[in-house]
């Protein structure tokens, strides 16, 4: 991708922020135990600080993301990364079930708007035709953040306390609050485009079709993901350190399928790279399901199934923008509201099978579906834009 230094820096910036969102979203899996017992409650109670960042991040993304639109974009970014610092340095000091759900929820807040704008931004940041590879990059933080930070993260919170992964954020926020301050330029808001756009673009149903399938369509890959231990070490037979090792073998899959996916997006017509990349997380969801009694194929799947969730990533992201011209960053940051709605209903989803004493291996088989039931939508939305587009041809034909 080429780019001047300054704006290589600007991408550095979202990078970094998309590293503490990635750091702060999923390292409370890993210290759930210690949570739990630093605060005196049931492992269940401090997983439903997860549930309450979700709903942070599905509250806060359309909503900070229309409250920013009359700002530039830098100021915005500076202040959600504040707010994000501020919460999750405050989720430290929780000392209490309550305290910690309000925290988590506060810090949820900042998540979509800061990756629906930035996405958006990235795109104006890089040349015509480079868009898909500078989303790339701005999501490469949250990837790298599975492989270095929610390791790192885990170790310390469960060696020393569960707090220092919170402050942990927060020091990782304090970073991307000065990287934006110094390296974003100041670009301007649209504004008489976005207010006659908004309520059109709100009421554009192939928009609200592709929310839709980023829900059911990732739903697929978290309910695999939220699995992933009872896999490694009941089906597979592996110890508990394995987990860790699976979780950073799935963090370099996201790495490499982050950078694929936004090759693909320019291979392709982005929706079509969507389509191609939950087709083969069908495949390998429904391969897991035979072979995860296997240690070192599962470990192979692993890897594969982190590829395959982040080829999505840049081309769904890229769909939604598309679509939502005019709204750009309020349509960018609803899909981010759709992949944590993917996240609760994919998780639930696939416990219910396990609940019922089928077996953890069956929640790859309800990932199956999931993903599938996306490439069908996918499809339907493709079919239906090329109808669309024939019904305007003919029009203009006779016309």
């Amino acid at each position: 991708m080429k780019t001047n230094t300054a704006n290589r820096k600007a991408l550095i910036a979202l990078a970094i922020g998309g590293f503490g969102i990635g750091l702060t979203e999923f390292v409370i899996m890993g210290i759930l135990p210690d949570v739990a017992k630093g605060l005196n409650i049931t492992i269940p109670q401090a997983g439903h600080s997860i549930a309450a960042y979700a709903l942070g991040v599905v509250v806060g993304a359309p909503l900070l993301t229309k409250i920013g639109a009359k700002l530039n974009s830098r100021t915005v970014l500076l202040l959600l990364m504040g707010w994000f610092t501020v919460f999750n340095t405050l989720s430290g000091f929780s000392d209490s079930y309550t305290t910690l759900l309000i925290t988590r929820f506060l810090s949820g807040l900042p998540h979509g708007a800061f990756f629906g704008i930035g996405a958006v931004v990235a795109g104006k940041l890089v040349k015509a035709g480079k868009s898909a590879q500078a989303i790339a990059v701005m999501f490469s933080g949250l990837t790298i953040a599975n492989v270095i930070g929610v390791p790192t993260g885990t170790y310390i919170g469960h060696h020393y306390d569960w707090s220092f992964s919170f402050f942990m954020a927060g020091i990782v926020g304090f970073l991307a609050i000065l990287s934006v301050l110094f390296w974003m330029p100041k670009i301007a808001p649209d504004l008489p485009k976005a207010r006659s756009n908004e309520h059109k673009g709100l009421k554009n149903g192939e928009l609200w079709a592709l929310i839709a399938l980023t829900t059911i369509g990732t739903g697929g890959f978290f309910a695999w993901y939220s699995y992933i231990a009872p896999l490694v070490t009941d089906i597979a037979g592996m110890g508990e350190n394995m987990v860790s090792y699976a979780m950073i073998l799935a963090g370099l899959g996201m790495v490499v399928g982050n950078f694929l996916g936004a090759k693909m997006a320019e291979w392709f017509a982005p929706l079509k790279a969507v389509a191609i990349s939950l087709s083969f997380m069908v495949i390998l969801l429904l391969i897991n399901a035979v072979v995860a009694t296997n240690p070192q194929i599962l470990l192979i799947m692993t890897f594969l199934m982190g590829l395959a969730s982040f080829t999505v990533s840049t081309p769904i992201q890229m769909a939604i923008i598309n679509t939502s011209k005019g709204n750009e960053m309020l349509g960018s940051s609803m899909n981010q509201s759709a992949f944590n709605m993917g996240n609760a209903s994919g998780a639930y989803l696939a416990g219910l099978p396990i609940a019922y004493g089928y077996g953890v291996v069956y929640s790859g088989i309800v990932g199956a579906i999931l993903a599938g039931i996306g490439v069908v939508m996918a499809i339907s939305i493709l079919v239906y834009r090329r109808q669309k587009a024939n019904k305007y041809r003919k029009l203009a034909y006779n016309s």
